[in-house]
């Protein structure tokens, strides 16, 4: 007999077409009136077929994934029109928010795809949706308000979780190298951009001052990722290179964001000349209070007994952490705000430590995390959304470059020099200023507030104009030395650091900022 076509699940069709009464069969031929081979055949390959559509239901992997978050979006927009109706229409503000949301998770999958941070694609999808002819109604239908809130929500949550991961005791074990690590590359940056600033932009000192605290924070959204890829790959562990990086990152940025809050609060404030110079000192005093009375209170309340205790925890942070913020700028003591939540999240710190929170067992931080994991996608597309490339001055941009280089330049050569002494190598030094060179997080967070509270304040055209130059600033600055940052980092460490033992979660002391 002929040899037939094989089926799918390997079986020859004569060996199943052969269903037939053993009184049909003689001398083991099969009778010409059972069914032929080839019915048999296309009934076996529709099965077949069947089978497969029932082992792919219900919809599995990356289909499985797609299907949910379309019918996810579909529906939210649906609930969308039906409470706030045309706003959230197309050219509606709640339309371009949603919009703007879901293409920036999309353009982030797609930045880790080609292995760059993913929020470098979020803040591209903003500069797209703002600049492009034909889309940019997504980007310039967002409400103002509604963006600058949503941005200071993100604020919030980073403001939170470096309070939270900033651990007296940690910070005394890691020695005084991670001090001068997070202090002396700061200072050292945001006095030079404010000298170049001043020399070739023409911005006032305290402008260029605050520029200079924005820039000179490292961000541990590229930090934190890239050291636990080392950490697991054994680079750096046996000195201890990767926790002294992200240790040191965190007060970086607590340095960085309370000194711009206590400029920014001085440049926009209105009086006689004495106000002026008491505001600074008074928005310090008053974030201080704030924040040591209401983190003090956060020791005792919740009782750590009750039942829901950790999830009050976090909405009674959280809460105080918007008022802080949102409260301070209603006030007109906007920098007030950002050193009070981060005072109060620091030492409601060292009270739940006390109780027994640690890096493993931090359940606040944990919900913190989902929050920025939801204000992450808004933070940098809108700050993307902010620039629109048809109207940028292109003396800005390039000048830009210029600060950006020779702040660079400055803050690597302090970042070499401040580990001196320790026990590190001139080759393990070297990563250690390449480590501090990206920036993202903190200033897509405070990059626009100076730009945002000058058109609130009507304060003129040139302070607006100002504010603008900041923003472009800050952009570039994201889009130059967060990617070339985290390449400088995966690549100069096999060449730089020594390969020892390795682990497979990076070993931080308690209290110290998981990524």
């Amino acid at each position: 007999m002929e040899n037939l076509p094989e089926m799918s699940n390997g079986m020859r069709s004569t060996e199943v077409a052969v269903v037939v009464d053993s009184s049909h069969n003689i001398d083991g031929q099969v009778m010409e009136d059972q069914i032929s081979s080839a019915d048999k055949i296309t009934y076996e390959s529709g099965s077949a077929s069947l089978k497969y559509v029932f082992d792919c239901w219900p919809p599995h992997g990356i289909v499985g994934r797609c299907l949910t978050w379309t019918i996810l979006v579909l529906l939210g927009w649906g609930a969308a029109i039906a409470i706030l109706g045309i706003s959230a229409l197309p050219g509606g503000n709640i339309f371009s928010i949603m919009c703007l949301f879901c293409i920036a998770l999309l353009g982030g999958q797609l930045a880790t795809l080609a292995k760059l941070p993913s929020l470098m694609g979020m803040l591209v999808v903003g500069i797209i949706l703002s600049s492009v002819p034909g889309i940019n109604y997504v980007g310039s239908n967002i409400d103002k308000d509604w963006s600058a809130a949503l941005r200071n929500i993100a604020l919030v949550v980073i403001l939170l979780r470096a309070g939270l991961g900033l651990d007296p005791a940690a910070l005394k074990e890691l020695s005084f190298m991670v001090l001068r690590l997070a202090f002396t590359p700061c200072i050292v940056e945001t006095i030079t951009v404010a000298t170049v600033t001043h020399l070739l932009l023409g911005f006032p000192w305290l402008w260029g001052l605050m520029l200079g605290f924005i820039l000179s924070a490292v961000t541990p959204a590229v930090i934190v990722p890239c050291m636990i890829k080392l950490s697991e790959e054994g680079y750096g562990m046996d000195k201890g290179i990767p926790t002294l990086v992200i240790a040191a990152s965190s007060v970086d940025d607590v340095l960085a964001i309370s000194g711009f809050g206590v400029l920014m609060g001085i440049t926009f404030a209105e009086g006689s000349l004495w106000w002026i110079i008491l505001k600074g000192p008074i928005e310090v005093v008053m974030g201080l209070v704030y924040g040591l009375g209401v983190g003090a209170l956060l020791w005792v309340l919740p009782n750590i007994e009750e039942r829901n205790a950790q999830n009050l925890r976090f909405f009674l942070l959280a809460c105080a952490g918007l008022l802080a913020v949102f409260g301070s700028q209603m006030a007109q003591f906007g920098g007030a705000g950002a050193l009070g939540c981060l005072v109060m999240a620091f030492v409601a710190g060292i009270g739940w430590r006390r109780q027994g929170m640690s890096e493993d067992n931090n359940p606040v931080d944990d919900k913190l995390l989902i929050m920025w994991e939801l204000f992450q996608p808004f933070l940098f597309s809108l700050i993307g959304a902010e620039i629109q490339v048809s109207e940028l001055d292109i003396g800005t941009v390039g000048w830009g470059l210029v600060t950006l280089a020779i702040g660079l330049v400055f803050r690597m050569t302090t970042s070499f020099l401040v580990v001196m002494g320790g026990n590190l190598n001139i080759k393990e030094r070297l990563f250690v200023a390449l480590a501090w060179v990206p920036k993202a997080t903190v200033q897509a967070a405070i990059g626009s507030q100076a730009l945002d509270f000058a058109q609130k304040s009507e304060a003129g055209p040139e302070v607006v104009r100002l504010g603008e130059q900041v923003l472009t600033i800050t952009v570039l600055v994201i889009l130059i030395t967060a990617p070339l940052g985290a390449a400088a980092i995966m690549l100069s460490a096999p060449k730089l650091l020594s390969k020892g033992k390795t682990k497979d979660t990076l070993d931080l002391p308690d209290g110290l900022p998981d990524p």
